[in-house]
């Protein structure tokens, strides 16, 4: 469970530097690429994976897929923030959960004892009280929060394969993957460049510094966290989300003095309900 606590904690950090870097208008697909830079050098100083091992047999598909994915779903995520606001980027991007939860069933056959269906029947209508909020956003393009909500639950589905992997190890495949991210975001913004959509802004060093540091840890301690509940992926599933769910929204009011309603609370509550009965699930 440490693991899985971590991995909330790196992640609710992500998001508020993402959050500090809006005030100083930096792109943020420069800032994602840095961060994979960082991640990437962090990968090989701590771990120094063995690419020796990697064959024609090994998981090259899913590589590509989360190599690809990764950076291409920051990118919508950025799009659905522009276009949609904050708290349904954010609504979206959690109830991912529910890919991943199907996906634990359909895919993995993983059988549900009736704590985990009763932590899922109150964890569902808490994550939507908590996202309960206004919006003064009145654009409605929804194809963007849609494509976050598949992107990251596919994500989640595939990180998953990854840690079940026997042949090679987590950090190895860690440093492809990002090896990869970081390839398509260079391209991607060498185009911005060049075409004069985006301004080099060398604050992004810092920031994609930061952000690559606790993402580097995010996805590091999530892989550890689903090989140590390997039999239970839905106990990862939803305890991320939920864990970011809460400490992001005490976050939001005690550091950035953001207002939550009744309903928030209660969902906060019933997050806290669901999360008692996962662990419990767990220990039987």
């Amino acid at each position: 469970m440490l693991f899985l606590i971590l991995s909330v904690i790196c992640s609710v950090t992500v998001g508020v530097i993402f959050k500090i870097a809006r005030n100083y208008q930096i792109p943020t697909t420069q800032i994602i690429a840095f961060n994979y830079a960082f991640a990437l050098v962090l990968c090989y100083l701590f771990f120094s994976p063995d690419l020796s091992i990697l064959d024609a047999s090994s998981p090259w598909s899913v590589f590509i897929s989360l190599g690809i994915l990764l950076p291409s779903v920051f990118l919508f995520l950025a799009a659905s923030i522009k276009y949609m606001g904050i708290v349904k980027t954010d609504a979206a991007q959690r109830l991912s959960l529910i890919i991943s939860i199907l996906g634990a069933w359909v895919i993995f056959g993983e059988q549900f004892n009736t704590l985990k269906l009763i932590a899922l029947l109150i964890g569902f209508p808490a994550l939507l009280l908590i996202l309960n909020k206004s919006t003064e956003n009145k654009e409605n393009k929804w194809i963007y929060p849609a494509i976050v909500l598949i992107g990251f639950g596919i994500i989640d589905l595939f990180f998953k394969q990854i840690a079940l992997n026997s042949t090679v190890s987590f950090t190895t495949s860690l440093f492809v993957i990002f090896l990869i991210s970081l390839v398509i975001m260079l391209l991607y913004n060498c185009y911005e460049l060049f075409s004069g959509k985006a301004k080099m802004n060398f604050k992004s060093i810092i920031f994609g510094g930061l952000v690559g540091i606790f993402n580097f840890g995010n996805i590091l301690f999530y892989l550890k966290a689903h090989k140590a509940f390997s039999e239970n992926p839905s106990t990862v599933f939803a305890g991320m989300n939920m864990g970011v769910i809460i400490i992001g929204t005490l976050v939001g009011v005690f550091v950035f003095k953001e207002k939550i309603t009744k309903w928030n609370v209660i969902g906060l509550l019933m997050a806290l309900l669901a999360i008692v009965f996962i662990v419990v699930s767990q220990l039987k």
